[in-house]
């Protein structure tokens, strides 16, 4: 049975662009905000886009077929309110559910992580150090993307003169449910950085500015690092850019990891912690 209708990752293999199926056929329009409505041209209904080079494939068995579910597990330094957008894997049909619902949020599957102690933060294999002043003990954050077993560090940034948008830098971890479209560290990053990017920040136009997008390694598991430069205008907040850093990583069984740090420009100071976070970040056994 054809997949429902909605924005999906660009069969055609263009990193953070969104194709449109409409049950039948893909459009000829591209995007890079899938929460925008269907394109008004007509759909092509000839000859299914073909991806382009195939995505990497590791020993940890990370290409999950469509309809499948995986597991991905984050690190986030969160900076604003997520919703749900969507992510699926490219093909003839993109299978899985549309933008709106493959998206989801830790509070669709399911409640709070238990609180923890001690000198690291531990979410599924991963872990980061507990960080000091002015970051915050871990709390449970229900916002992030797939998440689960959420544990955040936040530090307090500012707050809009009307009190109702907060800005904050923190480190998280969580596990996370990816649905189907994560087949290795590689197009992860760039999937849930395009998923991050669409939702967090509101209706603010974001740009990006990559200055790493490469192969890395944490704690001895294949992983990629996509590191850039953020600007935007959210109104009533003085921050207008931020440094992100992503990091998947193959921890093995079939499981991912992301480490995600967002530190707003208004606070310089707090990179080194993030860095710190991403230095000291362990694959647990």
């Amino acid at each position: 049975m054809s997949s429902p209708p909605g924005w999906y990752p660009d069969p055609g293999g263009r990193a953070g662009h969104f194709r449109y199926w409409d049950g039948r056929a893909w459009s000829a329009a591209t995007t890079t905000q899938p929460a925008t409505p269907p394109p008004s041209q007509p759909s092509q209904p000839s000859q299914p886009i073909r991806p382009g080079q195939p995505a990497r494939r590791s020993s940890a068995g990370w290409l999950l077929g469509l309809f499948v579910v995986g597991v991905v597990v984050l690190v986030v330094v969160v900076v604003l309110v997520v919703r749900g957008t969507g992510i699926a894997s490219p093909g003839a049909d993109p299978g899985g559910q549309p933008s709106g619902d493959l998206c989801q949020t830790a509070s669709a599957v399911e409640g709070s992580a238990p609180p923890q102690s001690g000198d690291r933060v531990v979410s599924g294999r991963l872990s980061v150090p507990r960080l000091g002043p002015p970051f915050q003990a871990p709390r449970y954050d229900p916002r992030v993307p797939f998440g689960r077993d959420v544990q955040s560090q936040d530090a307090p940034v500012e707050v809009s003169a009307d009190g109702r948008t907060s800005w904050l830098a923190g480190v998280l971890i969580a596990r996370l449910l990816a649905g189907d479209g994560f087949y290795g560290p590689q197009q992860g990053a760039d999937l849930v950085v395009t998923c991050i990017l669409g939702v967090f920040y509101g209706n603010a136009t974001v740009a990006r500015d990559d200055v790493k997008n490469q192969a890395t390694t944490v704690d001895g598991h294949d992983a990629w690092l996509i590191e850039s430069n953020l600007s935007f205008d959210v109104p009533g907040i003085k921050t207008k850019g931020e440094l992100l850093i992503v990091v998947v990583v193959d921890v093995g069984d079939g499981e991912g990891g992301l480490f995600y740090a967002s530190i707003p420009n208004t606070t310089p100071e707090l990179v080194a912690p993030a860095r710190k976070a991403l230095a000291d970040l362990r694959v647990d056994a």
